[in-house]
């Protein structure tokens, strides 16, 4: 029974700690990380940030209602000297005299509004565009997050299948290794011919051992990028060509790029904006501003702590004013902190313009990258197959006794640089979409 129950102890711990193994395609890894992301969850942190500033930047101008409650408690109170002849004493003289209770008590409420302020109307305009600025950036950030995803899924796919061709060549190796190891043991072949087949396949299996790495690396990347623990068993469902085939469209070269849907044209602009606000914000702190206020509250004095007790008087008072401020002269300090903020705006103003340049040679750069890429997949997909028929024809040539182990490592050597051009090209098909998608927006 004993055995038993430590038994199901270490199940239920097992089943507690077993991984999480999420199974996606591109598109679902790209939804994944948009919702579990930390620096998506981050940027929508700050969304809500901003919208509770934009209320406390509203609410400042609202009515403001504050109490306060004042006890005082005279351990020695204060004598007072008066002259004796008050009280029909001799001239000359004083008396001793102390004013007041020993306990005091004060409650007051006042009610504040404020009625003109011109930094207030700036500042309402500048929390919708605090706000804006942090909705642009959680658009910015969801954009580079999903171009991480493609890049490290694509990463995994690439590791993948460089791994599986790298295998399937070892294979090739160890199997031709074998045969000319035969022949030269029986005095049928050179033994260079053995040690050239022996360079070559130490130099794949050092590959492969590398690859092994760098595939655990890939899988912990996409782990991070995705927003997952780092060791969730993760499945990926699509296939690195048909990722790279269902990517190549002729007819987003033919796209147009409208600035106003770019989110670094978005930024510029709320930059712009921004400043162009803090202009506005010196030019007011030249305008009077104007507060009203009223409060009322109530008294209590007696010589004993009595406040809690019916009989006790309180004597009750009111107020209400309004003030008024108008700045007269600053010694030029608001001109100079105006052209200030003007000299800043004027530089928002360059900066959008500069960003819209930038804008329209990146996306015409990504065009061209875009377009380079499809055409380098399809010349490497051409010379792949170039280069497993020469390299098949070395290994027919080089059993038949008709080419060498020189020139067979040399096919072969080339057969692995087009395999691993392929692998990249697909790769960079992926990618290099993605880049242009960022820029259209899409």
């Amino acid at each position: 029974m004993k055995k038993l129950l430590v038994s199901f102890f270490l199940l239920s711990i097992a089943i507690s700690h077993a991984q999480e193994k999420l199974t996606l395609s591109l598109d679902e890894a790209i939804d994944y990380a948009l919702e579990n992301n930390r620096n998506v969850i981050n940027a929508e942190r700050d969304i809500e940030a901003a919208e509770k500033k934009k209320w406390e930047t509203t609410a400042s101008g609202l009515p403001q209602v504050s109490a306060t409650v004042d006890y005082q408690n005279f351990l020695k109170q204060q004598v007072s000297l008066i002259p004796a002849s008050a009280f029909g004493g001799p001239e000359g003289e004083f008396e001793e005299v102390t004013f007041g209770t020993t306990h005091n008590v004060t409650a007051t409420a006042t009610l504040n509004q404020l009625i003109f302020d011109g930094s207030y109307l700036v500042g309402l305009q500048s929390a919708k565009v605090y706000l804006q600025i942090s909705k642009n950036s959680k658009e910015k950030t969801d954009l580079e997050i999903k171009n991480q995803v493609i890049n490290a899924y694509g990463n995994v796919l690439l590791s993948e299948e460089n791994i599986e061709i790298l295998k399937s060549n070892q294979e090739v190796l160890k199997k031709n290794l074998y045969e000319t190891q035969q022949l030269f043991d029986n005095g049928l072949a050179e033994e260079e011919e053995a040690e050239q087949l022996k360079i070559t396949l130490s130099d794949i299996e050092i590959s492969l051992k590398n690859s092994m790495r760098l595939k655990d690396l890939a899988y912990k990347m996409l782990n991070i990028t995705l927003g997952a623990p780092l060791e969730t068993e993760l499945e990926l469902t699509d296939e690195l060509k048909s990722l790279s085939e269902n990517n190549i469209d002729l007819q987003l070269y033919d796209s147009e790029l409208v600035l106003e849907n770019n989110i670094d044209y978005k930024i510029a602009e709320n930059n712009e904006k921004s400043q162009e606000l803090l202009l506005k914000l010196e030019k007011s702190k030249a305008l009077p501003t104007l507060n009203a206020f009223i409060n009322g509250g109530y008294q209590g004095y007696g010589n004993e702590f009595d406040f809690f007790k019916k009989e006790q008087p309180w004597f009750g008072s009111s107020i209400f004013g309004v003030s008024l401020n108008v700045p007269i002269f600053s010694s030029l300090a608001r001109s100079a902190r105006t052209q200030q903020a003007k000299i800043e705006f004027e530089k928002a103003k360059t900066q959008l313009t500069e960003t819209e340049q930038q804008l329209w040679y990146q996306f015409e750069t990504a065009k061209s990258e875009y377009i380079f890429a499809i055409e380098q997949f399809k010349t490497a997909e051409k010379n792949l197959e170039l280069a497993e028929r020469i390299e098949n024809k070395n290994q027919i040539k080089y059993t038949e006794g008709v080419a060498t182990s020189f020139e067979l490592r040399q096919a072969q050597t080339q057969l692995y640089t087009a395999q691993q051009n392929y692998l990249q090209s697909m790769l960079t098909i992926i990618t290099k979409k993605a880049t242009l998608e960022t820029i259209l927006n899409y």
